[in-house]
This record gives C-alpha cells, structure tokens and sequence, in this order.
C-alpha cells in the first residue's frame, strides 16, 4: 500500500508555518524523513497519525482517505511518538495483554500468543515479568514498538525514536524495526542521518516544513560521485577555507588539524582530493541550497 500526501499545509496559530505546501509518496519499507529540530517533521507526523487536521491538501493511504475517514487509517496505523505516557505498576506481560483486550482481542488464548509474539519480535520476552515503569529508554522504546504491533499495522510511524539511546539501546532498537519494516510501510523519523543510512531504503530530507530533496540513500550518494573533496587544514585557516569554498563539514585530528569536506563540480585545488559521498554530505548539501541568500 501507498502512502500519497498532497499539498498539504499546516500553519499553527502563532504564524509558524508547520507544513508548506508538502507532496510525498511513500511505498512499502523503511522510509527515512530526515531533517533538523524544528522542521516540522513532528507536525507531519501528527498529521498522517490523524492528530491534528491540516489547513489544506490530502493523504490517502492505499484507498484510504486519511482526512475523511480518520478510523479507517486508525485501524491499521501503529504510531510511536517521541515521548509517550506514565506507565502504571505492571509488567510488560501484562500490560500488553490489557492493551490486547482494547483492541478487541477477547479470547485469553489468542491475547497469550499475541503477546508472546510481540515480546519476541522486540527482545523483550526475557523482562516480560519486569514493571514497565523500571525499563530503561531503549527498552520503552521496544515495548511502543510491541504495543502497536497488536493490531498487525501495515502504516507504522515513529517519531525521533532513537534520540536519547546510548549506541547499545539504539542498534538493539534499530534491529527491531528492520524486522518489522519488512511487510508494511513504516516512516522513520529522526534528524540523526545515521539511522537512515543503516536502516531505510528511501528517504527525504525535510526542512521549513517542505521536502527538499527524496532519493534513495545510495542514489543520493551516488549523484556526487567525483563531486565531493576533502584537505587536511590548519585550525586557524578554517574561516577563509569556509569563505572560499563550498564547505560541508570539518572534522578535527588528534593534533588540532581539521579535514575538511568540500561540494565542488570540479576539483577545488591541488591539494584536495576526491573522497567518497556520504549520506551526511547528501543532508548538508539540501540544507545549505536552502539556505535564503543573503543580499
């Protein structure tokens, strides 16, 4: 199933445009909205969860009218949001057997399955016995995921959900929703490029509420083959390396030397050489076209 957004707007009541005029089709698998705070990807995400009503445009998910019949897309929709409720004193079994039972499931037998199946999709089922309220953030993450996993979605979006994780949390996370991303489609959220380029096959880079740029991440790389160039600087030279160059990133050496990372058609210098695209220079190069020029 697709998922179509057209020109949809969002503007909130203090002036902040949220969404501006935003067009995006999305198929089965991991897709990536990448972009910074304030982008507007939560207002997005919000939006297709059927949270807040946009001021304008459309968004169907396969012949769903996402606006029009918000119940349908709520019946195959498993969200995450970036930060989700108290929880009350009980296990992570029985919690999502009490989630279970809301979603209609009656008989026990059917809740136990269920339940067992989710806790081992997100390697919970050695700490099912243990308080929810006890888990660690990487943890509660994997449970959102195995609560929403309950009614079998096939459109799942996660807002921001690594962000807080230390590397350990946040690869088991990530390990997690490349096994459920497999069968239905699921919008991974998140302004750090490294998830995406370890987890999704397409992606868009999302910033002043518009879609700057969709590719598929390795496409995206590709198109600046022979296009990116780094040199090794002196820390007291980056100012008029910055001012002469189309520079993305610098990075600092043990010995306060800076390699710095060039966008440049040409070979910028002799004393640059080509280097191999990443999807962080891909991300730095939408933003900075979308700069406003200063006159």
């Amino acid at each position: 199933m697709k998922l179509v957004i057209s020109n949809l707007t969002k503007t909130y009541k203090n002036g902040v445009k949220a969404i501006d005029d935003l067009n995006l089709e999305i198929g089965t698998g991991m897709f990536g909205l990448l972009g910074p705070n304030g982008a507007g990807k939560s207002s997005l995400m919000r939006t297709i969860a059927t949270l807040q009503s946009p001021d304008s445009g459309s968004i169907t998910f396969g012949d769903i009218n996402v606006l029009e019949d918000k119940m349908a897309l709520r019946k195959v929709l498993g969200y995450l949001p970036q930060s989700f409720g108290v929880y009350p004193k009980l296990s992570a079994e029985d919690l999502l057997d009490y989630f279970a039972s809301l979603k209609g499931i009656g008989k026990k037998s059917d809740r136990q399955a269920l339940v067992k199946e989710v806790l081992d999709i997100t390697n919970l089922y050695e700490v099912r016995k243990k308080h929810v309220a006890g888990y660690s953030g990487g943890m509660k993450q994997r449970f959102g995921i195995a609560q929403l996993l309950l009614n079998s979605p096939k459109l799942i979006i996660v807002d921001e959900p690594t962000a807080g994780l230390d590397p350990a949390e946040r690869h088991r996370f990530l390990n997690v929703l490349r096994e459920v991303g497999t069968n239905c489609t699921v919008i991974f959220s998140t302004h750090i490029v490294e998830d995406v380029k370890e987890l999704c096959n397409d992606m868009a880079i999302l910033n002043g509420g518009r879609i700057l740029k969709q590719a598929t991440p390795s496409h995206a790389r590709k198109e600046l083959i022979g296009r990116i160039w780094t040199k090794l600087i002196d820390r007291d030279d980056l100012e008029a390396n910055e001012a002469k160059y189309n520079l993305l990133s610098s990075n600092y050496n043990e010995d306060n030397t800076l390699n710095i990372r060039v966008f440049e058609d040409e070979m910028p210098g002799a004393d640059f050489k080509a280097v191999e695209p990443q999807l962080d220079d891909v991300y730095f190069i939408a933003l900075k076209q979308d700069e406003p020029v200063l006159s």
